[in-house]
């Protein structure tokens, strides 16, 4: 089993982060433009998004998906590497990220409830992508050498100079 790779991680987890930023901008900025300004002004708020705001979103969209390979690499070893476990990582981040995150306000009537379940649901699918991207990115580190014992060894460990 090797190492889990962190560079891989980091490049895995940007693609995917790339992925859920686009697919939210699209999703928001296009298909629940009229909802999401309505909800806004149901709330007394804004419903033009700042560049501070854009910025913030797009930043927790590269961790989301940086957590998201994270969590693909930690159960590669126990689930094997492919598109299966990168679905099941995927989603088990929306489920802690989107699902779970969101159902709180549709609960007190902040958010609608078909629009949260409706977003959540398209959060889910996005998912599954950004998930399938990073995980295509991620390569496991190689393994550094054992001595019988199963202890590392270093190269030059034990000579004398």
């Amino acid at each position: 089993m090797g190492r889990m790779n962190l560079g891989r991680v980091v490049l895995g987890g940007i693609a995917a982060g790339i992925v859920l930023d686009i697919c939210e901008g699209v999703m928001r900025g296009m298909f629940l433009r009229d909802q999401g300004a309505d909800m806004m002004a149901r709330l007394g708020l804004p419903s033009a998004v700042t560049t501070k705001q854009l910025v913030a979103f797009n930043l927790w969209g590269l961790i989301v998906g940086v957590l998201t390979v994270l969590l693909y690499a930690a159960i590669r070893p126990r689930m094997g590497a492919g598109p299966r476990t990168a679905i099941l990582a995927g989603l088990f981040v929306w489920a802690l990220v989107f699902a779970l995150g969101a159902m709180p306000f549709a609960f007190m009537h902040v958010l609608p409830l078909p629009f949260a379940v409706m977003t959540a649901c398209a959060e889910g699918a996005m998912m599954i992508i950004a998930g399938l991207v990073g995980a295509a990115l991620y390569k496991e580190g190689v393994a550094a050498p054992r001595s019988a014992e199963g202890q590392p060894t270093y190269a030059g460990a034990g000579r004398k100079a």
